[in-house]
């Protein structure tokens, strides 16, 4: 590994000498593999383009957000600019290193995409932005080339997991009452958490290497913080209300994303202000840091952000006459 970390950081100032002209473009494809970003295309896909495809973007997107932090607590590896000063922390992290979320996370929602997709376009687009999103983050001093390569192969596994199981998972679940959809989705959501705590408690008494804390300060960055649980609660409360939303709306009849063009912007719009009020809003009222009620109120908050993507919005644009009519179910 020390061998990967010398050879790495040798690749990355190289990289980085090519010129300050790089950091826009470099920042720009890393905000495209954000959690961020994916929280405001998530319910572009699902309320306004094609739900089938915006389900399995958000499904794909919490269950790699989760797995990558269990990734990152068992490799327990520095940021290429935690262990040199030669490096420029171009953008700062604070947690572990690899696998790198951005590389993952890319190579599952575009993978995602670019697998549903027929167009041969979109699929170059999307396998464009893989590797340019890897790459901004081995420019940006954020990882070594291993943890985005780690990232991709990591995405690549769940990706695959993904599509092999979808149809037979789907053919289950609809044979499913809403109790049961809900039991489901609870259970596998405390499923993930008692995993997430597990391996986390294997991480509990690490102490952060004076090194890493002083290139950190010498960069003028936050400090490293690699152990954090709130994440778990985040992706299980997600999936939670994702599958919550998904099985309450089926039993009102379901939710097509088709319809004119004026209706599909004007449910977007009304959409994304009830993500933020949710996201945002409550994240400034609920309070942080470390203990069971915190925990517990983060996975309530990101249950109701998944809740009203699947379920709650496109209840309020039926409710409204802002969908067209169809008794098709919502489509998995």
């Amino acid at each position: 590994m020390q061998a990967w970390i010398d050879s790495g950081i040798g690749l990355i100032i190289a990289i980085q000498s090519w010129g300050s002209w790089l950091n826009a473009p470099m920042q720009f494809f890393s905000q495209l593999g954000t959690e961020d970003f994916f929280f405001i295309v998530l319910p572009l896909l699902y309320w306004s383009v094609d739900s089938a495809l915006g389900l399995r973007v958000g499904l794909i997107l919490a269950t790699s957000s989760l797995f990558n932090y269990l990734g990152k607590l068992s490799f327990a590896s520095p940021r290429p600019y935690w262990v040199s000063s030669h490096v420029q922390a171009l953008w700062a992290e604070t947690t572990f290193g690899a696998p790198s979320g951005h590389a993952q996370h890319a190579m599952s929602v575009w993978g995602t995409i670019a697998l549903y997709s027929q167009k041969t376009w979109v699929r170059i687009i999307c396998f464009l932005l893989i590797f340019f999103i890897g790459f901004s983050r081995i420019y940006l001093g954020s990882h070594f080339p291993h943890d985005v390569i780690f990232g991709w192969v990591f995405g690549a596994i769940l990706l695959w997991v993904f599509f092999r199981f979808w149809e037979p998972v789907s053919a289950w679940l609809q044979q499913k009452t809403f109790r049961q959809h809900v039991i489901i989705s609870f259970i596998t959501s405390l499923i993930l958490i008692v995993l997430g705590l597990a391996v986390t408690s294997l991480r509990s008494n690490f102490q952060v290497p004076s090194l890493w804390i002083d290139n950190s300060l010498l960069a003028g960055v936050e400090l490293p913080a690699p152990v954090d649980t709130n994440s778990i609660f985040t992706s299980a409360g997600t999936l939670f209300g994702l599958g919550l939303g998904l099985a309450w709306i089926h039993a009102q009849g379901g939710y097509q994303a088709d319809g004119p063009v004026m209706k599909r912007v004007l449910r977007y719009v009304i959409g994304l202000i009830g993500v933020l009020i949710l996201w945002m809003g409550l994240g400034e009222i609920f309070p942080r840091g470390d203990s069971v009620l915190v925990y517990s109120l983060r996975f309530i908050r990101y249950t109701l952000v998944g809740f009203w993507v699947t379920g709650g919005a496109p209840w309020v644009f039926k409710h409204f006459n802002l969908t067209t009519s169809s008794t098709r179910k919502a489509s998995v």
